[in-house]
């Protein structure tokens, strides 16, 4: 296993987008592509780590970018701000979300007909929007996600299937509002798991998490169990 990274140019109307693509360079002919959706501050280490850790279990990781080429939020503000105009125009999220994962499945090393998503916080609401929109991809898996619905999709099939992973206490993502995706879910025939993890706030995946102020704090417990579950899923869905 020789593993190698790359950035990836890329161009949505105006702006200039760079994703990380991490794969193994001794594995012989196109394999499964997973993407990687950024949470609310933007592409970060901590996505990139995630690419790796995927091309090493033998897929092509793409930790994609939303807000444009260099542009990472340095704390809660920034990063709300960076986030709402995408927030507020969830058709363009869409766009620019199904415009990365043209470009993934463009990538000499990947199998375009296997294709999958993760995310986190923000990146989990884009990875079930990109799913609500209709697209025909293999799996979608939202951490700590927000669950509230673009209001754009209602009536789509939703052809992906879905595993979302939570925390039942984050503040963020009251029980209604889950009881709501899984409505939302049913509602479109989408093949859908949802696992939620008890004592578990928001953010259970980022080991600096540390703000239980903001209702934000990493779990180990629950980082562990909810990779072995993206794992095993995507083990499924891109067989």
């Amino acid at each position: 296993m020789v593993m190698q990274n790359r950035l990836v140019e890329y161009n949505d109307g105006g702006d200039t987008l760079e994703a990380y693509m991490a794969f193994d360079d001794e594995a012989q002919g196109p394999r499964p592509g997973v993407m990687v959706v950024h949470a609310w501050a933007g592409r970060s280490p901590f996505e990139e780590d995630v690419a790796n850790k995927l091309a090493a279990m033998g897929y092509v990781g793409f930790a994609m970018d939303v807000y444009g080429k260099g542009v990472l939020g340095s704390g809660p503000e920034e990063n709300a701000a960076l986030m709402q105009p995408f927030l507020d125009d969830r058709p363009g999220l869409q766009r620019r979300l199904g415009l990365a994962m043209d470009v993934l499945a463009a990538q000499d090393e990947v199998d375009g007909s296997r294709l999958a998503a993760t995310g986190y916080c923000f990146g989990g609401l884009c990875v079930l929007d990109l799913a609500r929109t209709g697209r025909d991809f293999r799996g979608a898996v939202s951490f700590h996600g927000l669950f509230n619905s673009p209001g754009n999709t209602v009536g789509n099939a939703i052809n992906a299937k879905v595993l979302a992973l939570h925390g039942w206490d984050d503040p963020m993502v009251p029980p209604e509002s889950v009881v709501e995706l899984a409505s939302e879910m049913t509602a479109a025939g989408a093949d859908w798991q949802l696992h939620g993890y008890g004592n578990t706030l928001h953010a259970f995946t980022h080991p600096d998490a540390n703000a239980p102020e903001m209702g934000a704090v990493y779990s180990a417990d629950a980082d562990r169990r909810s990779w072995r579950s993206m794992s095993d899923f995507l083990a499924e869905v891109l067989a």
